[in-house]
């Protein structure tokens, strides 16, 4: 059950949504009902999880000029990837609004979110909890994306059985894919990617 805080901040969030484009409020909605097929298998309440990518495009139709003026405001750390590709500024942006403007955050129970909407495009090795992992691969399952991502079965059913295998396999994969093309990938997601495997490999060689 939602606290009050999480209630009034959900109705803000929702408001803000609502001014978004037509698609991006399509794709927000196909990928609340992965979040919440998803949730169960690890024990994430299936609504927190919603919310979170209710939440997590809140900045998406930014321009990347604006993207850039909103992290200089916010003092975010902003890499040279950034600046090539604004559009991946998106999440952090959107979250400091989200706690700046709207109070996400102010508890320490709503913190989850946050972090949810700050990592969801680069990842984070060690910040992201389950409910940000769901919200993470939530949001690269929706099926629209299909044709873009089309190892998604694969990843889905990694996901219902490890989210960290899960979002390994699709880290690898993209990073794979954006080198492959001569993109420049974000140093964040190539610390998770790397992080995610070394602790695989622990995992393997302790049996676990």
């Amino acid at each position: 059950m939602p606290s009050q805080t999480d209630v009034r901040i959900e109705e803000r969030i929702r408001r803000r949504v609502l001014t978004l484009p037509a698609g991006l409020q399509a794709h927000i909605a196909r990928a609340q009902d992965v979040a919440r097929e998803l949730a169960p298998f690890h024990q994430v309440d299936p609504e927190r999880a919603a919310l979170g990518i209710l939440a997590h495009d809140v900045a998406r139709a930014m321009p990347g000029v604006e993207l850039l003026e909103q992290a200089a405001r916010f003092r975010l750390p902003v890499d040279a990837v950034d600046e090539m590709v604004p559009m991946l500024l998106h999440g952090p942006v959107g979250a400091e609004i989200l706690r700046v403007e709207d109070g996400l955050a102010a508890h320490d129970s709503e913190r989850d979110i946050y972090q949810a909407v700050y990592w969801h495009t680069t990842y984070h090795p060690y910040l992201v909890d389950d409910l940000g992992k769901v919200v993470f691969l939530a949001d690269k399952l929706d099926p629209n994306k299909r044709k873009r991502l089309p190892h998604q079965p694969e990843i889905m059913e990694l996901a219902v059985e490890n989210l960290d295998a899960a979002i390994l396999e699709f880290l690898t994969r993209q990073v794979g894919d954006l080198t492959k093309r001569g993109h420049s990938v974000h140093p964040m997601m190539l610390e998770a990617r790397d992080s995610l495997r070394a602790r695989q490999s622990l995992s393997a060689a302790l049996g676990g």
